[in-house]
This record gives structure tokens, C-alpha cells and sequence, in this order.
């Protein structure tokens, strides 16, 4: 008699459910016993799933997946519905994982073989409305998927391996909560302790070297990739002899030890312990199974997250120059703040250089992009800022020679690598005197910090950013820096952080520097950074919500002296020079007086003002070959200030009052000065 009839004759069927393709092949009598038509089929899981009541459908991939990643056998108890969701009979099912003896299968590769049975006696109730509700429905089950959505929405959320072990330990699982765990890595064939909670920090120390081959179930676990459980110290001693001398000083009952399986690679261990006995019943094996792959997933993903940080950190470290330390006679501070998206590192870079003139060069740059190949760009174009600034190169010739080297790599890098481009501001600081040289390749104009809490604009030519075209100029602009003003040269991520544009992220900045007009140059850097990057940034978007955060270098440079400001007392200062050659730099000088003005207390009078400087800059321009040196000088109290604006020329005429005729287009600038002007006055000086 074959064992297929004696198994039809004592009521049992014989089924095997693919878990990787869903597809369920069963002999004649198990089709029977779940209601299909009694042949030898395959189907699929879907056809399989609608003779069943939904709830025991639920339980039964629960348990089979817990056989699968156990090893262990399957068992379930099921009701069989019709086409209406009545009962029709109740079935047992048994079914064991195929493969090795004892090892773990990850459950969606799983295939699973074993018995249906049918029931003598049958759950009460006709129909599936009116049986009693699945074990799955009670109060411990409904408080077991409470517990795993929060437990598996607290460590998606744990970005480091300190707080996924944190969460782990505040886990209160529904009614039998570990009091002590462990959680255990591999590291040169032992196993190593990558944290633990409820147990004293000298109880760690014999389990940091214990051998991978050993019989300690930790190890045993890692080794099988499967569970052990150990409901009480007597079962440990017995299986475990060799180890229960390390586990039984600590005075716990119960130890469940889990392999932590990510990929398919087991990387480690968690162990459970409870104060009190536990029998391990296949839910509580469950919850436990789960927490233990949910566990695995979080430390793998922290783990990969921290070692990218470090990396990234690291080279960024290794391409930034130290904290630069002052210069006699000025201060200097700087920052640098990676994105915090995807690898923390871009193209923005900083640079201070002493120079053989016994000047100082400062450097700010960005090269486009934010990837591996704009921080190897920064990288090699930072050391070749830095050689030609050291070799004593004019600011001009510097930028030059940085844009034909960036050039040069562009088409040195073939089809594989996309061609950048940089904007980069040179500055070279001369702390007797204050003067700045500054050249600029398609980077922000500086800002400058007048003491008393005032921020301005310094308008500067530039040139085409580095690496466009191998032969570029770079006019150079000279400013001064008088005691007590500080200098501001920063990236655009400084400025449009948030969602800001150059208007707006220039007005955040304006702010910041009223807020903390007597801070010390290290406290301002800190708190240009917070304000951009913290809380009050984030509270107050830009008008481009939409574009993304980008990485942030600053720097920033004081004269020293000036003394203690007193908001009683104002005097801010403006300079710059106007060639013939760069007239439309009129409109910078109106702008930038205007800033100056920020708090006069007459509104109207700032647009007289602005008229008064475009007629004493245009007097120059038009009725002289040469440049106009610019100086605006606001001193006073508030509501008592003075502005005095000295427009220079080195013409040996002198200005005179001209009599328009009516339809004549200039002629009137000395008229308007009477008019607008308190007093106003030449002075010749040879």
C-alpha cells in the first residue's frame, strides 16, 4: 500500500508552499480538505488564501515565517470557508522548512512541506461571523502589532548605532519585557560587545574575547544563524555547560539569543534575558524573531551611515587647512558646514596663507557640484591657489593661473569626468595699513561689518569663473578695513540656505550683524552659522522653498582696534574708487550708501542723499580724465546724525556753477547740491 492512500485514508493531505514564488502544489486529499477540487494541483497562494477565514490566513504566514528564519516547525489551526465566508470544516496544519537540518532560511526564499488534517471536532459556530475570533484578535496580540509599528517607526528614526542601541533598551515588549540585553558583533573570530543594557560595566569584561567557536549560545547563534531559546538556568547548564558559568552569576531565568541577519549575512547577536521564567511560545518567538530582524536592519544601516560620515569627515578634514590662527594686528575666524545630505562633502573650500610679503591672502571658493569629483577638484585647485599665492603673485595673476589649471583638468579628464567650474574670491590683507586687494572670479562680493552692528556690501570687479576660459583677467579692487570693522567672505550657501535668494539671504545676514554688533569674531561665526543653519533659519523659509541646502564656508577677518561701541554714538565709513572704465559702478556706490544709512531717522533724505553722490561721481567721470575716490563718513547720535561724502579727483580744475540754458541735459549737479546739500564746499589740494 503506498503511503499517499494510507494518508487519504486517516484523513491527511500533503502540501508544499513556495514562499519565493508563492506556488503551492498538493496531493489529491489536501486539495480536498481546503475546498478545491480533489486532484493533485498547483496553484498559487492567492487561490489558496480565499479558502481560509482572513485572520487564520495572517497567523499562518506569521508561524511559517517564524519556521523559516527558526528552522522550526510550522503548525497552525484553520478554518475552511466557502464562496459565502461559512465554515465549512477545520483543518491542522504541520509544516517544516526543506533544506539543512537546524538552519535558518530566510522566509521569503523559503519552501515549506508538511500535512493537512482535518479536525474531529470542529470549532463552534456555523459560519466565520460567528466563531470565536482568532487567538490573533485578543488583547496580547493587538498589543504585539502596537509594539512592532513603534518599534519599528523608533529605530527607522535612530540615525547612529548609540541610538538604535538606546531604543532597543527602552523596548517594552507586551507582557514580557526583557530586563538585560546585549548585542553582540564579530571581530577577528570573536565575538565583540557592541552594547548592552541592565547590567553593571564590569560584568562586560568576559564577554568582550569570547571565542566564535565556543559554546556560548551567542556564538552558537551567529555560527547556525538560528535562534536559541533557554527557559530556564537548569536547560542552560544542560546544553551550554561549558558557558553557564558566565551566565549564571548574573542572576537571570530566561535567555533568548537571536542571529542578526542582514542580507543574508549573519553580522551578530542580541540576546534577551528575563528575570523571570519564560516558556518562549511561538508568539512571543515572534515578536522576538522580529524585533531581531528589524534590530539587524537599523545597526546595519547606522553602521553604514556612521563609517560615510567618517569618511567624508575625514577627507574634508584632510583637505581643509588647520583653524587659522590671527594675524598681527587682526582677527580671523572660520567655519565650514557640510549639507547633511548624502555625503557630507561638496566644493566649498577656505584658505588663509601667509605670504613672503609678509601679508596675509585669504581665500573663499566653491567648485560646482557636490560630489566626489567637486571635493577631488577643491582639493587639488585649493593647493594651487596656495602655490601661487606663496610663490608672491599678485591677486590677479593668482586667480589667472588657478583658472587655467582648473581649465587643464576639465580636458584632462576625457568623456568620464563632466567639465566644473569654480568661483573663487582672493584677498590679500595688508594689517598695517588695513588695505585689502581683493579679485574676484564669479564669487559674492565681500560684506563688511562696520562695528556697530551695520553690514554693507563692498562692491568689487570680477571676472569669469575659474576653469572657463585659460586666459582671463581679474581686475583687482582695493578696499580698507578700518579698526573695528570686520570683513565677511562667504559661500552661497551662507546666503541661500532656507530657500533664499541674494536679496533675501543678504537681509538674514543684515540681521544677524545688528543682533551681535560687540560679539568677539569666534561667537559672530557661530552665530552667522545658527542663524542660516538652526532653528530660527529653518522658521523663517525663503521665497524658493524648493531648492536644497548646500554647504556652508565663511570666513571672517577684524582689525583690530576701534574700541567699545555705544549705540549713542555712530561713525561708519565708505570707500571705494570709480574708474572711467567702470561707470555703471555708480549704481553700486548708491546701493552701498544706502545701506549705510539704514537707520537714518529722515527716510526721505536717504534719496536725496543717493542724488547727491551719483552728481559728485558724475562731476568727476564726465568733466575729468580720471577716477573718482569715494568716502562717505555717518557720525552722530540717532536723529542727530551727519553724513559728509568726499567725491576726489586729481584734475587741477576746479568745480564751477554752469547756467543751463532750458532745453539743456546737465548742467545743474552744483544747483541740486545747493538744494539737497546742508553745506557743501571744494577743497584743492595740489
Amino acid at each position: 500500500m503506498r503511503t499517499e492512500e494510507v494518508l487519504t485514508a486517516v484523513g491527511t493531505g500533503v502540501w508544499e508552499w513556495d514562499m519565493a514564488s508563492g506556488e503551492v502544489r498538493m496531493d489529491a486529499e489536501a486539495a480536498r480538505l481546503i475546498g478545491l477540487p480533489p486532484r493533485h494541483t498547483a496553484t498559487t497562494s492567492a487561490v489558496v488564501r480565499a479558502r481560509f477565514h482572513v485572520m487564520d490566513y495572517v497567523e499562518l504566514k506569521g508561524v511559517m515565517a517564524l519556521a523559516a528564519a527558526e528552522g522550526t516547525l510550522a503548525e497552525a489551526r484553520l478554518r475552511i470557508v466557502d464562496e459565502r465566508g461559512d465554515v465549512q470544516r477545520v483543518v491542522r496544519s504541520r509544516m517544516r522548512p526543506t533544506g539543512p537540518e537546524g538552519r535558518a532560511v530566510p522566509h521569503e526564499h523559503a519552501v515549506l512541506v508538511g500535512t493537512v488534517q482535518e479536525l474531529v471536532e470542529p470549532l463552534p459556530g456555523a459560519s466565520a461571523g460567528t466563531s470565536p475570533p482568532s487567538p490573533l484578535t485578543s488583547d496580547w496580540r493587538l498589543s504585539r502589532e502596537a509594539f512592532l509599528l513603534d518599534a519599528g517607526r523608533a529605530l527607522a528614526e535612530a540615525e547612529s548605532t548609540d541610538a538604535v542601541l538606546r531604543v532597543a533598551a527602552s523596548l517594552a515588549m507586551p507582557g514580557f519585557s526583557p530586563d538585560g540585553m546585549a548585542v553582540f558583533g564579530v571581530e577577528a573570530g570573536h565575538l565583540s560587545v557592541i552594547g548592552f543594557h541592565g547590567y553593571r560595566q564590569q560584568d562586560e569584561g568576559p564577554f568582550k574575547k569570547i571565542p566564535l567557536d565556543s559554546d556560548y549560545p551567542a556564538a552558537v547563534a551567529i555560527r547556525t544563524g538560528r535562534a536559541i531559546y533557554i527557559p530556564s538556568p537548569e536547560e542552560y547548564k544542560l546544553r551550554f555547560p561549558g558557558s553557564w558559568p558566565l551566565a549564571g552569576r548574573l542572576g537571570r531565568r530566561s535567555w533568548a539569543y537571536l542571529p542578526l541577519v542582514v542580507g543574508g549575512r549573519t553580522t551578530g547577536a542580541w540576546m534577551a534575558a528575563f528575570s523571570h521564567s519564560t516558556p518562549f511560545t511561538p508568539d512571543e518567538r515572534s515578536v522576538l524573531t522580529t524585533v531581531a530582524r528589524m534590530l539587524a536592519q537599523a545597526l546595519s544601516r547606522a553602521h553604514a551611515q556612521e563609517s560615510e560620515r567618517e569618511l567624508s569627515a575625514g577627507l574634508q578634514r584632510s583637505m581643509m587647512p588647520a583653524v587659522p590662527a590671527d594675524i598681527a594686528g587682526m582677527t580671523v575666524a572660520a567655519r565650514y558646514v557640510p549639507t547633511g545630505g548624502g555625503l557630507e562633502i561638496g566644493g566649498d573650500w577656505y584658505d588663509v596663507i601667509a605670504l613672503p610679503s609678509g601679508r596675509t591672502a585669504l581665500v573663499i571658493g566653491d567648485v560646482q557640484g557636490h560630489d566626489v569629483q567637486a571635493a577631488g577638484l577643491m582639493g587639488q585647485l585649493r593647493i594651487a591657489v596656495r602655490a601661487y599665492a606663496s610663490e608672491g603673485h599678485h591677486p590677479d595673476a593668482v586667480l589667472s593661473r588657478a583658472s587655467r589649471f582648473l581649465h587643464a583638468l576639465n580636458e584632462q579628464g576625457g568623456a568620464d569626468l563632466d567639465p566644473r567650474f569654480a568661483t573663487c574670491l582672493y584677498m590679500e590683507a595688508d594689517p598695517d595699513t588695513g588695505t585689502l586687494a581683493i579679485a574676484r572670479a564669479g564669487h559674492f562680493d565681500p560684506a563688511m561689518g562696520l562695528g556697530d552692528g551695520t553690514m554693507v556690501v563692498r562692491p568689487t570687479e570680477g571676472g569669469l569663473p575659474l576653469g572657463i576660459e585659460p586666459e582671463t583677467d581679474y581686475p583687482v579692487t582695493e578696499l580698507a578695513l578700518a579698526p573695528g570693522e570686520t570683513m565677511l567672505l562667504c559661500t552661497d550657501g551662507l546666503i541661500e540656505t532656507g530657500g533664499h535668494d541674494l536679496e533675501t539671504g543678504r537681509d538674514r545676514l543684515h540681521s544677524i550683524f545688528a543682533a551681535h554688533p560687540s560679539d568677539d569674531l569666534q561667537s559672530l561665526a557661530d552665530a552667522l552659522i545658527e542663524g542660516v543653519t538652526g532653528p530660527s533659519g529653518h522658521a523663517t523659509p525663503g521665497p524658493h522653498a524648493e531648492r536644497r541646502e548646500d554647504d556652508i564656508a565663511l570666513i571672517l577677518i577684524r582689525r583690530e582696534g576701534g574700541g567699545v561701541h555705544h549705540p549713542s554714538r555712530v561713525q561708519r565709513h565708505m570707500r571705494l574708487v570709480i574708474t572711467q572704465s567702470e561707470q555703471q559702478r555708480v549704481s553700486d556706490a548708491r546701493h552701498e550708501l544706502r545701506e549705510v544709512l539704514h537707520d537714518w531717522s529722515a527716510r526721505e533724505q536717504v534719496d536725496a542723499a543717493e542724488l547727491v553722490l551719483s552728481e559728485l561721481i558724475a562731476n568727476v567721470l564726465i568733466h575729468t580724465e580720471g577716477e573718482a575716490s569715494v568716502t562717505a563718513t555717518v557720525a552722530g547720535p540717532f536723529g542727530r546724525r551727519t553724513l559728509r561724502v568726499i567725491v576726489a579727483d586729481g584734475d587741477d580744475e576746479l568745480p564751477h556753477r554752469r547756467h543751463p540754458g532750458e532745453m539743456a541735459s546737465s548742467g545743474r549737479g552744483v544747483l541740486l547740491m545747493e538744494e539737497l546739500a546742508g553745506t557743501w564746499g571744494v577743497e584743492p589740494r595740489g
